[in-house]
């Protein structure tokens, strides 16, 4: 609220609150001076003081104590006694925190987001594996993708006939040993499938020195570039519906992955190429398209009315998860 406060009058309220999460009309209600409650009247169908201790301590009895107020109730009316409803007895006994769950209920442990950032290449890798429908029904090919989260670049792919830890242990190896990957200098992030979180792949990580971290239960968006990777791949038009064999599906990777790292323009990578990014080129290009840009405006200004055009940067950094602080100051700059 002290931010709102504070940012508000030099961006706007609107603006300001919708960076930040907030409705408008919250903010404007918690400028309003507070107001004293208005106290309630007791209504005249209440029970007295006196009323209501007689049913606690029917409740307490030990012949009611371990029974529902329905049970209670019903007991009393055969009896011939009326004390009060039975939305009463609960009312009066979750009033003195007598009233609870009785069943064992399963608490899910809370899992606190994971906060990633990759300045460079081969710093953050993200990998997942996706499902590729073959020449029948019920018929699978698994593909595994390996990505460098700050380039978006593949650094290992394989297409399989099942999901296991040992083939997905031997992807991890002959990928981190192809990019040279030296000790300490790489964390594998992945989600909680069953290959992700086998006891191989874990030891295989511990021995090559990489550290792993995992998404949490059930929230895709802690693995959005992964994500994002599948949806390129299969919504590109040359993706078929089923794969006749094992070997159409890797001849289509075989095409697939060179274009994806050389040829596509990725839009949160300045319109460079993975490969641009990954192999340290990008600020030639960037440089290049600049200049083109400038001739351009100097053939013709008149059609450049926010002034001399630049071409997008770079990425700087990649976050999985920013900070919420950091979000909040992105926001509140865009």
């Amino acid at each position: 609220m002290a931010t709102v406060t504070q940012i508000g009058p030099r961006l706007g309220i609107a603006p300001t609150c919708a960076a930040l999460g907030l409705p408008r009309a919250t903010y404007y209600r918690r400028r309003q001076p507070a107001r004293a409650a208005t106290p309630r009247r007791p209504s005249p169908r209440a029970l007295g003081g006196a009323e209501r201790a007689t049913v606690l301590e029917q409740l307490h009895t030990p012949r009611f104590v371990d029974l529902a107020p329905g049970e209670v109730y019903a007991t009393l009316l055969d009896e011939g006694t009326y004390l009060c409803s039975e939305r009463t007895m609960y009312r009066l006994l979750a009033e003195h925190a007598e009233v609870r769950e009785r069943r064992d209920q399963l608490r899910h442990p809370v899992y606190a987001a994971p906060e990633l950032l990759a300045r460079r290449p081969n710093e953050l890798w993200s990998w997942d594996i996706t499902k590729l429908f073959g020449p029948a029904k019920w018929t699978y090919f698994y593909l595994y993708v390996m990505l460098d989260v700050f380039s978006r670049y593949v650094v290992g792919w394989m297409v399989a006939h099942r999901e296991s830890a040992t083939l997905a242990e031997q992807f991890i190896r002959e990928t981190c040993a192809r990019q040279g990957i030296g000790r300490e200098q790489l964390t594998v992030h992945a989600d909680r499938g069953p290959a992700m979180t086998s006891k191989p792949v874990a030891l295989l990580l511990a021995d090559l020195g990489v550290t792993k971290t995992h998404a949490r239960p059930h929230v895709s968006n802690d693995n959005p570039f992964s994500e994002a990777q599948f949806k390129t791949l299969k919504y590109r038009p040359a993706f078929p519906t089923r794969f006749g064999s094992i070997q159409d599906a890797r001849a289509h990777c075989h095409v697939f992955f060179p274009w994806y790292n050389t040829e596509h323009h990725h839009s949160a990578l300045g319109l460079l190429t993975p490969a641009d990014v990954h192999h340290d080129v990008a600020e030639q290009r960037v440089a290049a398209r600049a200049l083109v840009l400038a001739t351009a405006y100097a053939a013709h200004p008149e059609r450049f009315p926010a002034g001399r055009p630049h071409p997008p940067a770079r990425p700087v950094e990649v976050w999985i998860n920013p900070p919420k602080t950091r979000a909040t100051e992105e926001a509140l700059l865009h």
